[in-house]
């Protein structure tokens, strides 16, 4: 095999790591081992720690992945004349991505990325998401007062629905997206029609009480 059929070889066997971590992580979580994400891809595991080191390294290397995703999900949102529309968009394609993915906020915040990395996420989004709120603050659409950091807790507050939700009632989260846009909104348009019925309170409690059950049985 020549040099240039091995690299484009390597490089196939990387993205397949890649893609069949994102998979496992999307699924469990990030509790998976480097072995279990070669035994997806289908490729040996003495190819995967060719590939990578460890575990730390496909985490890395897919955080840049979904940073350029949400930074392209931004930059796309800023490119909407609407800048009601383009906030709007930001926020359900950003939510959208974490839905599904169990892995997806947890690689964000791996505590294992270090400062530098945090810093880069800071650096890279924070200027997209101050556009964003600034010109829809010029365009009238939000109140004067909104933040770009309360974008970033309202992101934390529907992931955390999310995550609580998932396996229940999956698109609950939009249902909260749709009060805090209605809470944000500054235009006088009228308010929005729910997209998804509430729990029941017999519901959030089965939520909030199964942690406690499962810790009891183990």
């Amino acid at each position: 095999m020549t040099r240039a059929a091995l690299r484009k070889d390597a490089a196939l066997n990387r993205e397949r790591l890649l893609a069949a971590a994102s998979e496992l992580f999307a699924e469990q979580g990030l509790d998976v081992t480097l072995n279990d994400i070669a035994h997806r891809a289908g490729v040996g595991v003495g190819t995967a720690y060719r590939r990578f080191a460890n575990k730390e390294e496909v985490i890395e290397a897919l955080f840049e992945q979904r940073l350029e995703e949400v930074v392209a999900v931004a930059r796309e949102a800023l490119d909407d004349p609407d800048a009601w529309h383009g906030l709007v968009t930001f926020l359900e394609r950003s939510l959208h991505m974490q839905f599904g993915d169990r892995g997806l906020t947890q690689i964000m915040n791996y505590p294992q990325l270090g400062h530098a990395r945090v810093n880069e996420t800071r650096d890279r989004i924070a200027p997209l998401m101050t556009a964003l709120v600034e010109r829809a603050q010029q365009q009238g659409v939000v109140r004067p007062d909104f933040d770009q950091t309360d974008l970033i807790f309202i992101q934390m507050a529907l992931s955390a629905v999310t995550d609580s939700t998932r396996a229940l009632a999956p698109d609950l989260y939009r249902r909260y997206l749709t009060l805090f846009l209605d809470g944000i909104r500054a235009d006088g348009a009228p308010l929005t029609p729910m997209p998804t019925q509430a729990l029941s309170a017999n519901q959030v409690h089965a939520l909030m009480t199964q942690k406690r059950r499962s810790t009891r049985r183990t």
